[in-house]
């Protein structure tokens, strides 16, 4: 298989990054794209901490991520390379992770919050997506999410929104967003507006592609 084109979806919590990703997957068959996430190369620290631990440790600096790791399984793909990975589940214990096979495709996703940072994943990178919300709004997504899902309390998801989230979003991502190919703003709650992007791009990805 000749070398897959790489695209790397970077933006902040709360941006709307999954519901994007989501979006634009559905514009292709499963065997033209595979996805590789930053969220599964977490180094395991959250599953053996108290609550109080886990509100005061900061998830959102680039040494959280087992960066080796994440760039051989990106460079695995390159080379055709299947791998299995075990899903990350931020410590819930109500959360049964799966085992995720990623296979090689003509299309490769890498998404995460330091896939710019991290200069060697962003040199592989053919096109660059910056996914990019005000701050009120993605703090309101972070807020439903964590709540509901993660099973956090509206104390502990504000200490690490102005703690961590917010001064790592400014330092590790809001630098690059200039480098970007791309940089869409979600601040809608409109699906048919993130539809509408998605559905330009992959429309000339495809064009590229078969050209």
């Amino acid at each position: 298989m000749s070398k897959p084109y790489i695209i790397g979806i970077a933006g902040g919590s709360g941006s709307g990054k999954t519901f994007f990703l989501n979006c634009f997957l559905n514009h292709f068959k499963k065997e033209e794209v595979c996805l590789v996430s930053q969220d599964d190369y977490y180094i395991p620290v959250a599953d053996n901490m108290t609550p109080e631990e886990n509100k005061l440790y900061n998830f959102d600096l680039p040494h959280t991520i087992d960066r080796e790791h994440f760039i051989s399984d990106i460079n695995k793909i390159i080379a055709g390379e299947s791998f299995t990975k075990k899903e990350y589940c931020f410590g819930n214990p109500n959360a049964v992770p799966k085992m995720l096979e990623i296979k090689p495709a003509p299309i490769v996703i890498v998404e995460g919050l330091f896939i710019l940072h991290f200069r060697d994943i962003a040199d592989l990178l053919d096109m660059k997506i910056f996914i990019d919300a005000d701050e009120d709004v993605a703090l309101q997504r972070r807020l439903k999410r964590d709540l509901i899902e993660r099973g956090y309390s509206h104390d502990d998801v504000m200490y690490k929104w102005i703690n961590h989230v917010v001064p790592a979003y400014k330092e590790f991502l809001l630098p690059y967003m200039g480098e970007c190919d791309k940089v869409i703003t979600n601040n809608s709650h409109v699906a048919e507006d993130i539809i509408a992007v998605t559905e330009e791009i992959s429309a000339e990805l495809k064009a590229l592609l078969n050209g």
